[in-house]
Parts: C-alpha cells; structure tokens; sequence
C-alpha cells in the first residue's frame, strides 16, 4: 500500500499501471470487464424499472448519455450471443480485460487488435487472432 515511511522520508510508489502489459491497480484484482452490450443490457433493465415506477423520478443525463452510447456501440444484440462471446472468449487464452476489449472494439484485423491491444502480439500469431477476430464477426453479423 502506498504511504509515506516516516522513519526515511521516503515515498513508497505502487507499481506502474499500464493496461498495455495488463498490470492493473490491486482495486481491479476480482473484478470484472463488462462488454458494452452488457452495460447496455444493465441501463435498459434500469431505464424500463424506472418507467414502471409510479413515481416519476427522471433519470441522471449522465445515465441518459451512457445509455445512448452503449447503445450505439452495442454490437450484440441478445443475452444468448452474448453468452456465446464470452464462452468463446474465455476458451482462449486471454486475460478478461482483452477479452473485453476485442469484445467491445471488433478490430477488423490482426494488425488492429494488437495495435489497439498491444498484450495481445506475445499470445497469439496472426492467424489465431484472425480466427478469432471472423468469429466475432460472425456473432455480431448474425444475431
């Protein structure tokens, strides 16, 4: 943890976050990295609960904003492809963040995921990540 040793006067840094080498704060540790179709899924359920109430209570901007943005870059559309992404995801050998992120991004090429997800260049040659990269296509075309 991070403070100051009184005893030397020294500051204790926490080690370097970089998202790129997947080295992520120990807050982070167990937690999960949603897809935008997920969130998306979550704010609608919230949105449609907050209809059904009697009251009229408004919705934050903020919440009104993210659920336009997710639902803009939702690429999938139902619970089940959803599903079917993650099993796939999760059968390869990826940390959740760039499972994540291939998820929400859809790079359309080897070369732009692992621009995009530089963890991704010691894990997986070009054809791994292309196979991996048209089965995402295939859930998001059809759904």
């Amino acid at each position: 943890s991070s403070g100051i040793n009184a005893e030397y006067g020294q500051i204790k840094l926490e080690e370097d976050e970089d998202a790129a080498q997947l080295k992520f704060p120990s807050e982070f540790k167990n937690a999960d990295a949603l897809l935008v179709s997920e969130v998306h899924m979550l704010l609608k359920v919230r949105k449609e609960q907050n209809e059904e109430m009697d009251e009229d209570q408004e919705l934050s901007a903020v919440f009104n904003k993210t659920l336009e943005y997710t639902e803009k870059f939702s690429f999938y559309q139902n619970r089940e492809t959803i599903k079917a992404v993650r099993e796939m995801l999760q059968n390869k050998n990826l940390h959740k963040f760039e499972a994540a992120c291939l998820a929400n991004l859809c790079p359309d090429n080897y070369e732009e995921a692992k621009a995009l997800i530089p963890s991704l260049e010691e894990k997986f040659d070009d054809e791994e990540l292309n196979e991996m990269l048209e089965d995402l296509k295939t859930f998001k075309d059809f759904q």
